[in-house]
């Protein structure tokens, strides 16, 4: 169940409990008349199921809710109430299987930020990737695919290839770029130094058998990359953070990363052009898949009136009317997620 609070205008708050009660999968609303002062209005409570979450977003936002009053989601992590599981039963579909679009705009866009923790993050993972590689250890290979955070700038690409946000693709693609590069520029001069102290020497990268997978992408690597970027869309659209895991350590982009540095660092330059190319593989891999299953899941997901990107919403001439009516802007499809 999600918890939605709404500030919604005096003269609009009985058509938006109009359309609670009218929907599916609605329950325990609440209404405090003139209880809110910024913005002013009434505060309006109440519980959805997530599968009918993505129908209420787009009626409030039709309301003109989103520019007038205000619209807050929280996720209810524990409900214990007879109508609020009737609510699930009535609301069509499975909880896991709905992706509320405007919760994942929002997820993608903060995700694919170049922060400060995501560049040490990709820093620490591809130092650990290449120490992983001069030692010749898995555990410290999977440690670094574990702890790389690239996926979420893959996630924004995919999703600003669908909903066609040139912003966010532009934004994210730097981040993966630029993240990358420092990522290695930082460890490719962590590993010259250890070269001039006589810690590491090319020797070291003859006997590494277990990583060779590293710097050899095959056809294998791009189905592995297809697959995982697949899983990797599901378990943010569904929620499972354990998936995603799985999904870090099918890939090999942060090892590529950290294997490319060690190389570069030891004049194996021959190995360089395939840890590049598995890097390439492996991204590309992943976002052809992620943008393929978001448009899947869009374009399935015909219970919630979700059209295809560019093409009008078929929303109730009643509810566009009342837009029009409260200065809203229904030429605006409601379900185009703003992120």
């Amino acid at each position: 169940m999600l918890h939605l609070r709404l500030i919604s205008p005096q003269d609009r708050t009985d058509r938006v409990l109009g359309k609670l009660g009218d929907t599916a999968g609605v329950t325990n609303v609440v209404m405090l008349r003139a209880a809110a002062h910024t913005p002013p209005g009434d505060v309006i409570m109440c519980d959805v199921a997530r599968e009918a979450a993505n129908e209420v977003l787009d009626e409030l936002r039709l309301l003109g809710l989103e520019d007038d009053g205000s619209i807050a989601v929280e996720r209810v992590d524990l409900s214990l109430s007879a109508v609020a599981e009737r609510a699930q039963d009535e609301a069509p579909g499975e909880g896991d299987d709905a992706v509320v679009w405007e919760d994942l705009a929002g997820k993608v866009a903060n995700d694919c930020k170049m922060t400060w923790a995501y560049l040490v993050f990709l820093v620490i993972a591809t130092q650990l990737a290449g120490i992983g590689v001069l030692l010749n250890s898995p555990i410290l290979i999977v440690g670094a695919m574990v702890l790389g955070p690239e996926f979420g700038a893959i996630a924004a690409i995919c999703f600003g290839l669908l909903f066609r946000r040139g912003t966010l693709v532009m934004r994210a693609s730097v981040s993966l770029v630029m993240g990358f590069a420092v990522a290695i520029a930082i460890t490719l001069a962590c590993a010259l130094v250890s070269r001039w102290l006589g810690w590491i020497e090319p020797g070291m990268l003859t006997d590494n058998a277990e990583v060779q997978f590293i710097v050899k992408p095959d056809r294998w690597s791009f189905i592995v990359a297809l697959l995982a970027g697949i899983a990797g869309v599901l378990s943010i659209t569904a929620g499972k953070s354990s998936a995603l895991v799985g999904v870090f350590i099918s890939v090999t982009t942060v090892p590529a990363a950290g294997y490319a540095a060690v190389t570069m660092a030891l004049g194996k330059w021959d190995e360089v052009a395939g840890s590049a190319a598995q890097l390439g593989v492996n991204i590309t891999g992943m976002i052809i898949a992620g943008t393929v299953t978001l448009f899947v899941q869009r374009l399935f997901w015909t219970r919630y009136r979700l059209p295809l990107p560019g093409l009008p919403a078929p929303a109730p001439a009643k509810a566009a009317e009342s837009s029009a009516a409260s200065g809203g802007s229904p030429e605006t499809p409601p379900n185009a997620p703003r992120g």
